[in-house]
């Protein structure tokens, strides 16, 4: 089916985001068409062939064959704080129009100032209402991870969850049973070697679903239920394009509880369709198709670098043997 896809033609993007996120300022990543529409390929530098095979499946499944059918018109989403000064995240969380915020945390070692001054600034903009939840990208270990959750679920006056806090499974546990704010599981998840053999049960509250990593909607869907937990679906930081399969996965879950982190689009300076993803009064609508890309914006985001250009492309063709 993989080889429907117009890779010939396949596109190579570079947009700024308009703070550092996961250590990057520029996200870079392809577009390539199908009989269907459009997907994207964009897995980060780090992944190696094998990991980035699963997001390439999710473009050929969004590209030839579609997507199940939905079971909800719109999706509820949480705005995205990066790791930013408490004044920038005031005004990121006022201006969403979201009633639950994501947080960024432990971004460097010494961190835990920084993240209580800027989740006590995102309480202030959601007010008494609102839902906040913390991401630390499974950085800390148990007993920094038990620490600094206390300090943070003060300083938020309460928090939903907090995301991977610690990097395996057996660490989730030990956190979970140590703390009374629900755990999250990601990167246990979606990084393991078998997503659908992962017992999470035991060390986890909800699981986060990435379907971009995960190998498209279906398999997500598979994961879901094989999680047997809440889901929460999560961008990887893709364009409009690639969002798109996200919300389709969001829209067909039998069971939404929590909003979506899948307000990403803010994040980046520019987009590559004329109405780009983002939150309305936070809610998304759940695509019928694939959003099709502006040629105008196809070339003003084209990267600019040929040898970059090369890079993706001849990274495209080694994963195409593996996909």
């Amino acid at each position: 089916m993989s080889d429907a896809l117009d890779y010939g033609s396949a596109l190579v993007y570079a947009i700024p985001l308009r703070n550092r996120f996961r250590g990057i300022t520029v996200r870079e990543g392809m577009l390539i068409q199908g009989p269907l529409g459009w997907g994207e390929f964009c897995p980060f530098p780090e992944y190696d062939d094998r990991e980035a095979a699963h997001w390439l499946a999710t473009a050929v499944e969004q590209a030839t064959v579609g997507w199940p059918a939905p079971v909800r018109d719109r999706v509820p989403v949480n705005c995205t704080v990066p790791a930013v000064g408490p004044e920038r995240a005031h005004a990121i969380v006022a201006g969403s129009g979201c009633r639950t915020a994501k947080v960024k945390v432990a971004d460097h070692p010494d961190a835990l100032a920084e993240d209580l001054e800027r989740v006590a600034a995102v309480r202030d903009a959601l007010g008494p209402g609102g839902a906040i939840r913390i991401d630390g990208n499974a950085v800390w270990d148990v007993d920094t991870a038990v620490a600094h959750i206390a300090r943070i679920d003060r300083a938020a006056k309460g928090l939903e969850y907090v995301e991977q806090p610690c990097r395996t499974v057996e660490e989730l546990a030990a956190v979970r049973r140590r703390v009374e704010v629900r755990i999250a599981a990601d990167e246990s998840i979606r990084r393991a070697e078998d997503p659908l053999r992962v017992a999470v049960a035991g060390a986890a509250d909800i699981a986060v679903l990435k379907c971009t990593p995960l190998g498209g909607v279906r398999r997500a869907l598979r994961v879901a239920e094989a999680a047997g937990l809440p889901c929460v679906v999560s961008s990887a930081l893709e364009t409009s394009v690639g969002l798109a399969a996200q919300l389709a996965l969001a829209g067909s879950l039998p069971d939404l509880e929590f909003a979506c982190g899948l307000g990403t689009v803010t994040l980046f300076e520019g987009d590559v369709i004329g109405e780009s993803l983002r939150p309305v009064d936070g809610y998304l609508p759940v695509p019928a198709t694939p959003p099709v890309p502006d040629p105008d914006l196809l070339a003003r985001y084209r990267h600019p670098d040929p040898d970059r250009e090369k890079w993706w492309r001849a990274r495209l063709e080694r994963v195409r043997s593996v996909v």
